[in-house]
């Protein structure tokens, strides 16, 4: 049986709902899934996707094909996921999701014992290719049983654990779920806290009526920000589909990246765990090093990626880990990113330091000047190299390295040029110290890239 090859990616399975990914296939990967892992029971959930049930039915009818037990917890947050199958001891857990892709996507995220990620490298290429090889394994003789368990209470006790509530002010407070899982966690975690809460788009529907659920993109913030603004709230605070990353709008109603809230969180931890590790992504601002040094700790730059991120916090035993793209990293919970924790840390910063967080970002703002993400899309694959190579020449008096594309840094400027993992793209972050600087090398690179 034939699946499209596809939709199985770096770090999960994702494809068009039904053309690329349909309940025959997640019959198969989950007949692949239960194979691989050799497990008694795994722990299965999905997100509000109006495909997901069907997915999720499928998936769990290939795990008991093949003999395993699946416990079923329903509809969650992939967090959820994460924790559950920690606290339940299962040698591993799928969660059928398409994360902050639109509507008409789905996908799988899975994780064996402990949480750890299944990578193109580690267990999903190996799923490929027994499904695409005919080598799974026949049915079992006994086929495996079903049963369900609740999670949300003592998930939401394990996410408070991150703070002390007593010391956090009654903020005022906008959030936006998307429609999505958040809607089921992130009011009743804000119940527990003093703050005043407007909710937006917390009814969970998987037709997402009000927008999308990708904070990343502009027009989905919109109805946060005009809220934001309207209410003078103190912050905002809004989640991707799956609720497993989060995204913060200011008091003035801007929106802050992924960088600046990991050198905030770096801080709540250092404040708290002194002489502490921290690992960030290559394509992060210099602020988040600046601040770990500050505060006495030890900053590990990374590659991007979360499989690569979890393995360095182990290796490491790093508190934290931050990526631009919103998802953050906990070593109390299981060195697996969580979209609930971050908002709750940037509370107790915002209360201990008596400070808006338009007031705690605000040196940041003064000190460093970022391009954002860039992306070059190339004729093909095979550009790539020489396109480097070529960039590489023009800047060789810099400090170069090549953990995952290209980083150049100079005194005041630096970037990284990454190719993409699954289309031909080049992805330029780029920093420098005045925006004027910024703007020059920023389009200086993007010309050398294009030309």
């Amino acid at each position: 049986m034939q699946i499209n090859p596809d939709i199985f990616k770096a770090y999960d399975i994702r494809g068009l709902y039904p053309g690329e990914i349909d309940e025959t296939a997640a019959r198969l990967i989950g007949r692949g899934f239960a194979a691989y892992l050799q497990t008694p029971t795994i722990g299965m959930s999905r997100d509000m996707r109006l495909s997901s049930p069907a997915l999720a039915s499928a998936f769990i009818d290939g795990v008991l094909e093949h003999g395993t037990d699946v416990i079923d917890y329903g509809m969650m947050g992939t967090d959820m996921l994460y924790f559950a199958v920690v606290r339940d001891g299962l040698g591993g857990g799928a969660q059928i999701t398409a994360s902050h892709n639109p509507k008409q996507y789905n996908g799988v995220k899975m994780v064996r014992a402990g949480a750890l990620p299944l990578s193109g490298d580690a267990g999903i290429g190996d799923i490929r290719d027994m499904i695409a090889n005919d080598r799974l394994p026949p049915a079992a003789a006994r086929r495996g049983s079903i049963s369900t368990r609740p999670v949300v209470p003592d998930y939401l006790d394990k996410v408070m654990s991150f703070i002390d509530p007593a010391v956090i002010k009654p903020f005022s407070v906008v959030l936006d779920a998307g429609s999505g899982m958040a809607g089921l966690t992130a009011p009743a975690i804000f119940e527990r806290l003093p703050c005043k809460t407007t909710k937006l788009c917390c009814d969970i529907d998987g037709t997402f009526p009000n927008h999308e659920a990708n904070p990343l993109i502009e027009e989905n913030r919109l109805d946060i920000i005009a809220e934001v603004i309207r209410q003078k709230a103190d912050i905002g605070i809004a989640w991707d589909g799956d609720a497993d990353r989060c995204f913060f709008i200011d008091g003035s109603g801007a929106f802050i990246s992924g960088d600046f809230v990991t050198a905030l969180l770096a801080e709540a931890f250092l404040l708290k765990h002194p002489g502490s590790t921290v690992v960030y992504d290559l394509r992060a601002s210099h602020a988040v090093k600046d601040v770990v040094a500050r505060y006495g700790g030890r900053a590990l730059m990374n590659r991007v990626g979360h499989a690569f991120i979890k393995r360095r916090m182990r290796e490491e035993d790093a508190i934290f880990g931050g990526e631009v793209t919103g998802h953050y990293y906990f070593r109390d919970f299981y060195y697996a990113d969580n979209g609930l924790v971050p908002a709750l840390l940037i509370l107790e910063l915002m209360s201990k330091k008596n400070r808006s967080l338009y007031d705690l970002l605000q040196p940041f703002r003064e000190r460093y000047f970022i391009s954002g993400e860039i992306n070059t899309k190339l004729a093909s694959m095979q550009e790539v190299p020489q396109k480097l190579e070529a960039i590489e020449a023009r800047y060789t008096d810099a400090a170069l390295a090549h953990m995952d594309g290209l980083s150049v840094d100079y005194p005041d400027w630096h970037f990284n040029l990454r190719p993409s993992n699954t289309e031909p793209l080049l992805r330029l972050n780029l920093e420098a110290t005045s925006p004027a600087l910024m703007e020059t090398k920023r389009d200086e690179v993007l010309a050398l890239i294009r030309g």
